[in-house]
């Protein structure tokens, strides 16, 4: 990635290790060549299935633990108070994932509902990451990102009801850790629910911004506008940590502001690749945006940045071939045979 100044130079060294704290690689993708000003368009590095324990799979999505969960399983469980018996802590914090888990599936449903992809949900301290691929279109991506906190709507509402007929009906002993754990369990969700829509990028409250301007402005203003609010929104947190003395929100603190900072670079960079002439006869397979041409991709080998398309995959310093290279606007990673399209027909291009 081509970055200027000291503020991007650290971005890249917070990449490096985060990519290595959380078993990816942060020079290598595959046999794809990608495109190197958004290649660390993420700016912060996500949980990978590297590292991770492979907990289950369901309606073809894969579900993984990261082995640093247990970390911050101990965290919460140690902070969990108001029960008789420690167990109702260990189950409090099973459950807190679990509503996680089922926040990240609304999110991967819905994607795949919209005519996305996703395959895989990675559980690590922060909470939890589905990796979903929506169509590059605002709406789709609106309510992939929507679909999270409605999950977690829908739970608050029948937590709170079974609590409010169980206190009528006497179903649940008020002075009881089960009546306690229903309660927290409540709470959790709302709390979860309440954070994620903070108009905060990359939560989900920040990309539902983002989405919402998109249909106004476009995705590269849109996710300008996202990353400023964002950092206002960032210096809430760090003052809210501060005052709460929370270990945990100070770390998520640390953690949004490196997107904030990242989806801003990215939001650069993708402004400058809108700007350039685009090549005739492609077009990404999923967004059907015809690449750019102009030398934008990286060899993974060399270093090397070279046009792709204009030198059929091969890398004119080192010869390396690659069968695969990243869309610049959309990201997805796909084989340059499937890029070809009938000249008669003109390409999709939304701009930005």
């Amino acid at each position: 990635m081509q970055q200027h100044g000291a503020a991007a130079s650290g971005l890249s060294v917070l990449h490096f290790l985060l990519c290595r704290f959380f078993g990816q690689d942060p020079h290598r993708s595959n046999n794809c060549c990608v495109v190197a000003p958004i290649k660390l368009s993420l700016a912060v590095a996500m949980p990978s299935s590297h590292g991770s324990i492979r907990l289950f799979r369901l309606a073809g999505i894969d579900v993984y633990l990261h082995w640093a969960w247990f970390i911050a399983a101990v965290y919460f469980i140690n902070r969990a108070k108001g029960y008789d018996s420690p167990v109702w802590s260990v189950l409090e914090c099973i459950a807190l994932f679990g509503i996680v888990l089922m926040h990240e599936f609304g999110h991967a449903f819905a994607c795949r509902a919209v005519g996305g992809k996703a395959n895989q949900i990675v559980l690590w301290p922060l909470g939890g990451v589905a990796y979903v691929s929506p169509p590059h279109r605002p709406g789709a991506q609106l309510v992939s990102i929507a679909a999270g906190p409605m999950v977690n709507v829908v739970l608050a509402t029948v937590l709170g009801a079974f609590l409010l007929l169980s206190t009528n009906f006497g179903w649940v002993n008020p002075d009881t850790d089960l009546r306690a754990f229903l309660q927290m369990l409540l709470a959790l969700t709302i709390a979860i629910l309440v954070f994620n829509l903070l108009p905060i990028y990359p939560l989900d409250g920040g990309q539902i911004l983002r989405s919402l301007l998109w249909f106004i402005v476009g995705p590269v203003k849109s996710l300008i506008a996202a990353c400023v609010i964002g950092f206002a929104g960032v210096a809430g947190l760090v003052l809210l940590a501060v005052l709460a003395k929370s270990v945990w929100l100070g770390i998520m603190s640390v953690f949004v502001l490196a997107s904030c900072w990242g989806g801003l670079i990215q939001a650069r960079a993708l402004g400058r690749i809108a700007k350039l002439p685009r090549r005739a006869g492609f077009a990404c397979p999923v967004c059907k945006t015809p690449p750019p041409a102009a030398p934008l991709w990286r060899c993974i080998n060399c270093g090397n940045q070279f046009d792709s398309f204009a030198a059929s995959g091969v890398c004119p310093a080192c010869g390396a071939q690659f069968t695969q290279a990243s869309c610049a606007e959309c990201g997805n990673v796909t084989p340059i045979e499937d890029w070809a399209v009938r000249t008669d027909i003109p390409p999709k291009y939304d701009g930005a």
